[in-house]
């Protein structure tokens, strides 16, 4: 048994590699498309002389100001998505769940939405702030409402999870439709999008995707295990509880970041795991990084498709995603039920 799992990891590493790789280069392509592509097109030379040397002119004000702080975002919020997504379905062993199981996009609702009434927090470098402090404490709600003792089920967890997301929910709608300069504030986060952001968002929101990135790398052997079922991990010598805590905390960390910077972009979390999966196969050793890579440049390219179909408007990429992710889950649903009959 052991040689034959040897062999498998010496016939599939190399392709995974190579896949890495290509996710690496499908990146910087992402991140180049970001940089000169929208209402004003420029050309890569132009968009590379002013990132090194601000010339004063109109397209170092486009890039250096605009841009490039907006595809800094487009990445660090892709990552985490995407990262967030294997761990979710990974943990729930549940293919249809998302950050959003844990009421992360339902407290940062409520909490920006709270902010913008009464404190009058209309500009989204304020909004981070409250969202992210909104969807720790629904994630802490479902956590204790979700616990069994000292263990963490998937299906309490869900159920709880549910609970939350209705009540806050429910919440979010009596503010924002008792104040109609509330309902303006939402309308705009709720979308999901990663412009108008400057970079003080980025930066503020890095050292808790960095730290949601650490724990999840560190979860992914232990959620091996896990997924072969819980008998089987603790046969294996690994505590189910334990790690499954670590994973939701980096599921915290890394999708309430996101969410509180760039708002709600739901869709992202659930497609790319599947999509990643069928190329990496099961191993979340790999399947997690990536997911995370393949979520910024799926982040990235939807944001520039959005420049392009509309211009001079744009669509929001959270709007981009939400198609792309309607026609992904009817096809995963359809996908499950038949594997199971």
């Amino acid at each position: 048994m052991n040689a034959i799992m040897s062999l498998s990891v010496t016939r599939t590493t190399p392709l995974r590699l190579v896949l890495l790789a290509s996710l690496l280069v499908a990146l910087v392509v992402a991140v180049a498309l970001s940089l000169v592509l929208g209402s004003n097109h420029l050309g890569i030379g132009t968009a590379v002389r002013v990132l090194l040397h601000d010339d004063g002119s109109e397209a170092a004000t486009i890039v250096r100001d605009v841009r490039l702080p907006r595809t800094a975002l487009g990445v660090l919020v892709g990552v985490a998505l995407g990262a967030a997504g294997v761990l979710m379905q990974g943990h729930t062993r549940n293919p249809l769940a998302d950050p959003g199981l844990l009421g992360i996009n339902a407290g940062a609702a409520l909490a920006v939405a709270l902010a913008a009434q009464v404190l009058g927090v209309v500009d989204p470098g304020g909004q981070v702030w409250f969202g992210f402090a909104g969807a720790l404490i629904a994630t802490a709600t479902v956590f204790a409402i979700g616990s069994s003792g000292r263990q963490l089920s998937p299906v309490p967890m869900a159920l709880a999870g549910a609970a939350v997301m209705a009540l806050l929910s429910t919440f979010t709608s009596l503010v924002i439709l008792s104040d109609n300069p509330t309902l303006d504030v939402y309308r705009r986060w709720v979308v999901g999008s990663i412009s108008g952001r400057d970079a003080s968002i980025s930066l503020g929101i890095l050292p808790f995707v960095v730290a949601g990135l650490v724990l999840a790398m560190l979860n992914t052997r232990a959620l091996n295990a896990v997924s072969l079922g819980e008998d089987t991990a603790r046969g294996l010598g690994q505590s189910v509880a334990a790690s499954r805590l670590v994973g939701l905390a980096a599921v915290t960390l890394l999708a309430g970041a996101a969410t509180a910077a760039a708002g709600p972009i739901a869709a992202l979390g659930l497609i790319v795991p599947h999509v990643v999966r069928t190329l990496t196969g099961p191993d979340h050793r790999w399947l997690l990084p990536c997911s995370a890579l393949a979520g910024a440049v799926l982040l990235l390219l939807a944001d520039v498709a959005g420049r392009l179909i509309a211009a001079p408007a744009e669509i929001p990429a959270g709007i981009t995603l939400a198609i792309l992710g309607g026609g992904a889950f009817v096809s995963i649903a359809r996908r499950t039920r038949l594997v199971k009959v």
